[in-house]
Parts: C-alpha cells; structure tokens; sequence
C-alpha cells in the first residue's frame, strides 16, 4: 500500500509539472488579433505573418468591409489593431466618438484617391449636370472635393481644406450634380453615374486598376497616409512594435511597388 501512495504522489507531482511546462510553453506564443480590410491591408499583413510567426507572434486577421465598424471593434477589446483607414479619417471618427480612446501607431502606406468613369474618357467630355458620386462620410467626402477642384471641375472656399463638404463649392461651372454614397458603394454606382471619386482600396476590389484606369488621382505627396491604430496606451506593446516593424520592412515596400506599380506608395 505505502508503494501505491508513493507510486501514487510521484504521478501527481509529474502532472503538476507537465501542466506548469505545457502552460509556459504557451505563454511564450501571443496572438494578436488585427481587422483590415481586403485590398491591400489584408493582403499586406497576411504577406507579413510568417515574419511575425518567427518571433513567437501568431497574427489573426479579422476582415472588414466598411469603414466604422473596423474602430468600433478596436474600441470594444475585440481587436489588438485596426489597418484600414488614414489619419485624417481616425480624427473625424473620434471627435464624433469621443469615448473611443484610439491613436495613431504609425503610418504605413498611401492610396491615391482617383475619379473613374464608364461613360467618357477624359473629364473635359463630362457633360452638363453630370452626376458625380463621392463618399459620404466627411474626410473622405472632403478629400474628393479637393481632388474634383485640383481637376479644374469646382472650385471651393478659401480655407475649405479636407473638411470640405458640398456647401463650400463656390463654382461649379458644369452645374455638377453630387450623389453622396458610402464609399464601399461608391464603385457600384459607376453603371449609374457619369464619374465617380473611389478610395484605391474599393477600386482595386471592384477590378478597376488606378493607373490605368483613373482619369485624374491625387499626386505621390498625398497627406492621407493609412495607418495602423491602436487603443491608446498600446503603442509600446512588443506585439504591437513588431508588427509595425514587419509593415516597414523592404519586403513590404518591394511588394506594394511590384504589386500595385503606383497604386498604393510606401510611406516609409
């Protein structure tokens, strides 16, 4: 009997000790859980989660297909890291959400916005009281503005800037008139109207090549950088420094280079 309680204990004691090493062992591999939408950040980070993988860091990609829940879930704990959105628009979301505490942990890469259309080939040909579809949402809806006036289309009010917003036009010499659409749906309205001013990301999704598709895009120096945001306070987390030192990496900036040829620039 004394044997089967030794037997017994020296079992017990191997247990406890396989469960402390299974659990350390564990604890040496984090996840970090960050929503991106398709076209490119989902494709840039998944480039970049074998790189993450060598240092212990399993990256989960949670996809998203509109620009507001993406901060909602960053805000609410369900994600580590949001990549989808520029600086711009992550300011105008929180003035209008001003409990989300999210920051700017670093800027990854730039999209030029561009005006594409099915029905001319120039936007001189643009007739008069042509619709032109934008984002509704307002940084980007300004941005469009801005890109629609740098074309010579409208000119709006000094000091309008990328708060731009349809009662700052000024001139509108062809009498343009403006559809104001979530900017994922923008491109389904290219059927419809005769241009329309699309995020490079929802081109790309919609099959439309910006360089050689657009008929007019914002130039190189384009302040509207996309990001990766954080829950402030996050910015320092390990996990969170190794994933913006794989986006800055010259893989990453070789890919957006071979791959998009001037449709999406690094910004690094």
């Amino acid at each position: 009997m004394k044997k089967f309680f030794a037997v017994l204990a020296a079992l017990t004691v191997s247990i406890f000790a396989l469960v402390g090493c299974g659990g350390s062992a564990s604890s040496d591999t984090k996840t970090i859980k960050v929503g991106a939408t398709p076209v490119p950040h989902q494709e840039i980070l998944e480039l970049i989660a074998p790189t993450l993988k060598k240092e212990g860091i399993t990256l989960e990609i949670v996809p998203f297909t509109d620009y507001v829940q993406p901060n909602i879930a960053l805000g609410d704990k369900e994600l580590d890291a949001n990549f989808f959105q520029h600086i711009q628009y992550l300011e105008n979301f929180i003035s209008e959400h001003p409990n989300l505490k999210l920051v700017n942990a670093g800027g990854i890469h730039i999209e030029p916005m561009g005006v594409y259309s099915k029905k001319v080939k120039n936007l001189a040909e643009l007739p008069e009281a042509a619709s032109i579809a934008i984002p509704n949402d307002p940084t980007n809806g300004g941005r469009s503005l801005l890109l629609l006036q740098k074309a010579g289309l409208i000119k709006l009010r000094d000091g309008a800037g990328t708060s731009a917003t349809l009662y700052d036009i000024t001139d509108n010499v062809k009498n343009l008139r403006f559809q104001e659409v979530e900017a994922a749906q923008v491109p389904r309205t290219l059927d419809d109207v005769d241009a329309a001013v699309i995020n490079t990301n929802y081109a790309m999704q919609a099959d439309l090549i910006p360089t050689r598709d657009a008929l007019v895009m914002e130039s190189s120096d384009s302040p509207y950088v996309n990001i990766i945001a954080v829950r402030a306070g996050d910015e320092t987390r390990p996990e969170i420094q190794a994933l913006l030192k794989a986006l800055k990496s010259d893989e990453v900036k070789n890919f957006l280079n071979e791959k998009y040829k001037g449709a999406i620039l690094p910004a690094f």
